[in-house]
């Protein structure tokens, strides 16, 4: 998972004509020069900007003020790659924070589905036991079967069976 998170001084607005794979009509504003390079790169490099994505209030997609309060604009942004798109939950603006910046804090949720690493060299081969309904295949198996009980050094499998059980109960 790839995100990329910054400055970007760039407006991408809400027209997301021709652009809905990188991103939603929740953005604000008017796309400027930087904004169409934005979502240029996106589009070459696979992104999604995750800020024009989610339905928010105005002042939670806000992520600059200007000094004399009356210009804000949306020009921080979280992309991410798009295969990970419904991986994040919510991405909006937190105000308040004491960060000494005219930027808001941007905020961005998501869930990780870890899932877990197999190790190919330990995995048991799956058995195809449809091979079993041809005569020499089975012969085969039986032959292969019996001489592994052989190497147990027991006459019989009720023999092999009744070792267990003793080793079983005795160590009970």
């Amino acid at each position: 998972m790839v995100f990329i998170i910054g400055d970007f001084n760039a407006k991408v607005g809400c027209d997301n004509e021709g652009l809905e794979d990188i991103m939603g009509k929740e953005g604000i504003g008017v796309r400027d020069d930087n904004g169409e390079r934005l979502c240029e790169f996106c589009q070459a490099n696979g992104y999604v900007i995750t800020g024009t994505i989610f339905k928010h209030r105005t002042i939670h997609k806000e992520t600059w003020v200007s000094p004399n309060g009356r210009a804000k604009n949306q020009i921080d942004h979280v992309l991410v790659n798009k295969s990970m798109r419904t991986s994040v939950l919510d991405t909006r603006t937190q105000r308040g924070t004491d960060a000494i910046s005219d930027h808001h804090l941007v905020r961005c949720k998501i869930r990780l589905k870890l899932c877990k690493y197999l190790n190919r060299s330990k995995v048991k081969p799956k058995l195809d036991i449809e091979k079993l309904k041809d005569r020499q295949m089975r012969e085969q198996y039986n032959v292969e079967v019996k001489n592994r009980y052989e190497a147990l050094d027991v006459e019989t499998l009720e023999e092999w069976c009744e070792g267990l059980e003793k080793v079983y109960v005795e160590s009970s």
